[in-house]
């Protein structure tokens, strides 16, 4: 049977190495990676501008720059330095390494990689998610930590995460040159502006168990989320003596969304961020800056300018945004089930409908994964995406109010996901070869049937 998978696999690949493409390193490319790490900062920036100056309004904050007004509030934004804030934030980060390092975790393996490697990884994201919320609940209750810390000193903290985001981005850059963890999973394109903002390494490491990938996205991106709405639940009532049922329900979605990004941390490392793309600007600046500073945008707003809405709206929103989360959750499950149980199971009731996709990886060795064709995939190759989009519209629906700022995170996620999903059906493309058109020729749709 081997010997007929090693003839099938030698069929469908155009290349052993069907990771990220190589050929990066047009003028292009370049200049595309160094307007984006340029960009984004300044972005952010904006963002807290808009936010604290326009009260959320973009229309305002437009027409200031028109006029030239904005030279009086740049200086407050620039260049800020606090102790209070860095010290507060290397207490984060020390605290999360240590969570990530030392708490106990059911041992978790990813796919193989391009290179032919499979990594183990210890699994303690829901524990770390908890500790850090006990701990910092009860420092709160002490009255060690001002619980609106994080909005009260937003700035600044900021500053410090966008400094320690190119620290983390350059030093990802250097040891992929000078100590890669896994050598044949090393990508260059070329170009140095395209490789530090995409990344060389696959899964540096730290050690044998330190994972840098797994630990900024899944601790300091993740894990920042609730606690930032939380902080402004509390500035909330603190300052408006309120606490609005809109960011309650924005809190609950981002929670539900977090929470079960730990339960099923194990299924997170068969995703496109661990599974596929490479550690640079991209992935350690973006989850160490961006993720908690727009992701969090609607739990701001909502801190410093509280709405009214009425009840009928929030829970027809709500139920949108469960009903989102339910297509995710389900469609990842379904997925999940039939390839662990190698198809002897049941999709809706039936039967699943797959196709076995033979690939080699760089080592020559032969593997076998299973492409659903049925249940929530039989509608759309990229049918959790559905349920995402979903739930981050809801999320911006429940603020109430039509300001574009508190919108940014649903049109933002309706780029990346669709950006995501032609990324996906390349690297899918390249890595099954003819299975892979087979599945487009039975699922017709990438990601809502009858649109796209």
């Amino acid at each position: 049977m081997l010997a007929s998978l090693v003839k099938v696999a030698n069929e469908p690949a155009k290349s052993a190495i069907w990771g990220r493409a190589k050929n990066r390193g047009s003028l292009g490319y370049s200049l595309g990676s160094a307007s984006l790490v340029c960009a984004t900062p300044l972005l952010g920036i904006i963002f807290s501008i808009i936010i604290f100056d326009f009260q959320g309004s973009v229309a305002d904050f437009v027409y200031a720059a028109y006029s030239g007004n904005l030279s009086l509030i740049l200086p407050a934004y620039y260049f800020r330095f606090s102790w209070h804030a860095l010290a507060g934030y290397a207490f984060w980060v020390i605290f999360q390494a240590l969570l990530f390092w030392g708490l106990p975790g059911k041992k978790s393996f990813g796919q193989p990689t391009a290179g032919g490697n499979t990594l183990s990884y210890r699994t303690n994201g829901l524990s770390a998610w908890l500790v850090t919320h006990a701990t910092l609940g009860l420092l709160c209750m002490l009255g060690a930590v001002d619980p609106g810390f994080v909005p009260k000193n937003w700035v600044d903290l900021w500053h410090v995460a966008n400094a320690f985001g190119f620290l983390v981005s350059g030093f990802a850059f250097i040891k992929a040159h000078l100590a890669p963890s896994h050598q044949r999973d090393r990508k260059f394109t070329g170009s140095v502006l395209y490789d530090f903002y995409m990344g060389i390494e696959h899964n540096p490491r730290i050690g044998n168990d330190f994972d840098l990938k797994l630990f900024i996205i899944g601790r300091l991106g993740m894990i920042s989320w609730t606690l930032i709405d939380i902080s402004n639940i509390a500035y909330q009532y603190q300052t408006h003596h309120v606490i609005t049922p809109s960011l309650v329900l924005v809190t609950i979605l981002h929670g539900i969304y977090v929470v079960d990004f730990f339960i099923h941390e194990d299924w997170y490392l068969r995703t496109i961020d661990i599974a596929h793309d490479h550690f640079g600007f991209y992935l350690a600046w973006g989850c160490i800056v961006w993720v908690p500073s727009t992701y969090t945008l609607q739990a701001q707003y909502l801190g410093h300018f509280p709405t009214v809405v009425s009840r009928i709206y929030l829970t027809i929103v709500f139920g949108l945004g469960l009903a989102g989360y339910i297509v995710f959750r389900v469609a990842n499950n379904q997925k999940d089930r039939v390839r662990s149980s190698n198809g002897n199971c049941v999709v809706f009731g039936q039967p699943p409908r797959y196709i076995r996709a033979i690939y080699k990886t760089a080592d020559g060795k032969v593997h076998e994964s299973i492409l659903l064709c049925s249940g929530w995939w039989g509608w759309s190759r990229h049918a959790n995406y559905v349920g995402d989009l979903l739930m981050s519209f809801a999320m911006c629906a429940l603020v109430g109010t039509t300001k574009p700022l508190v919108w940014f995170y649903g049109f933002f996620m309706l780029v990346l996901l669709i950006h995501r999903c032609l990324r996906d059906e390349s690297r899918c493309h390249d890595k099954y070869g003819k299975y892979w058109q087979e599945y487009c020729r039975r699922v017709r749709w990438r990601l809502i049937p009858g649109v796209w």
